[in-house]
């Protein structure tokens, strides 16, 4: 089986960018539609998510996500802007996307700028890869990346774990999602 990638502009190729974070999970009992409810809603990520905080959108769309939309919340301390730049709903036989890209306003010495995307795919036997990748450049995200442990991977590894535990709730199943986290590079 060939599973899919996550689509990055080329400004913001891993590997090529100041820090990268990569966490992935495959639950069972769930699918790519129930996974994509909790997250398209975004009054629902802080009841699952604790590092997102005061959500709102600023081009008069929302709660849900969309194509192009403009939003704002708090992660990580840092007050994030944020486009959706991919926005490819989940239909039979195809990966679900979404993508954004934020940034944090600042100097040289503050300034951030990420391309934060999650990928939705539905596997045999009911089960769903839920894969979250974020690509980061400026002085934050090498910082970011000289901290051990990493706070962006575990901090992405409670967003698709929680993420994972809402949609199996929706769904009727009320035993958490048995998830592994993702190694963490070498520094």
């Amino acid at each position: 089986m060939k599973q899919s990638a996550i689509i990055w502009p080329n400004d913001y190729l891993p590997g090529t960018t100041d820090n990268f974070a990569s966490n992935e999970i495959i639950v069972a009992g769930i699918g790519a539609k129930e996974v994509w409810a909790q997250l398209n809603d975004t009054t629902l990520w802080p009841t699952y998510y604790s590092n997102a905080q005061d959500i709102r959108f600023l081009d008069g769309s929302g709660p849900e996500l969309s194509a192009n939309a403009r939003f704002r919340f708090t992660t990580f301390g840092f007050p994030v802007e944020a486009l959706v730049t991919e926005y490819v709903p989940p239909v039979e036989g195809e990966a679900a996307r979404i993508a954004w890209h934020g940034w944090v306003e600042g100097d040289a010495n503050a300034r951030l700028d990420v391309i934060h995307a999650w990928l939705f795919e539905d596997l045999p036997g009911n089960r769903v890869r839920i894969l979250t990748q974020e690509s980061q450049k400026g002085v934050p995200a090498q910082e970011l990346a000289r901290a051990v442990p990493n706070p962006m991977i575990n901090g992405h590894q409670e967003w698709i774990v929680g993420l994972a535990n809402a949609a199996r709730k929706v769904n009727g199943i009320t035993t958490t999602a048995v998830c592994s986290p993702s190694p963490q590079p070498s520094p």
